[in-house]
């Protein structure tokens, strides 16, 4: 099964901001709905955003207008724009379709800290 590629993560100081990315290769990319997950530690695996295949987004409250979520169909890659990061947005995100077309990748690592 395939699995996304997501990058982007690493060590930013509360306040900073961040840019995720996810390559799928998937078949119908275009057209299939897009999720960005985060589990911290200790804690369940969380939906923080989601964009369908025409662009309608939703967020969690947590995020609600500090994140936003994109996707180029050209490059079959979804974004996270993260900003005014805090300390409890720490957490190894992941991104996933909607459906059976791809397993969980590797995710990536963001840790908010002074």
């Amino acid at each position: 099964q395939v699995q996304p590629v997501e990058s982007g993560g690493g060590l930013v100081q509360p306040g900073g901001s961040l840019r995720l990315s996810c390559v799928v290769r998937i078949s119908g990319f275009s057209i299939i709905a897009m999720g960005w997950y985060r589990q911290a530690p200790g804690k369940q695996r969380e939906l923080v955003a989601r964009i369908n295949g025409v662009g309608v987004t939703n967020y969690a409250d947590s995020v609600k207008d500090r994140f936003t979520i994109s996707r180029d169909n050209v490059k079959n890659t979804v974004y996270l724009q993260m900003s005014s990061l805090k300390s409890e947005d720490t957490a190894v995100y992941y991104c996933k379709p909607d459906g059976p077309f791809a397993s969980w990748g590797q995710g990536t690592q963001v840790t908010v800290s002074s």
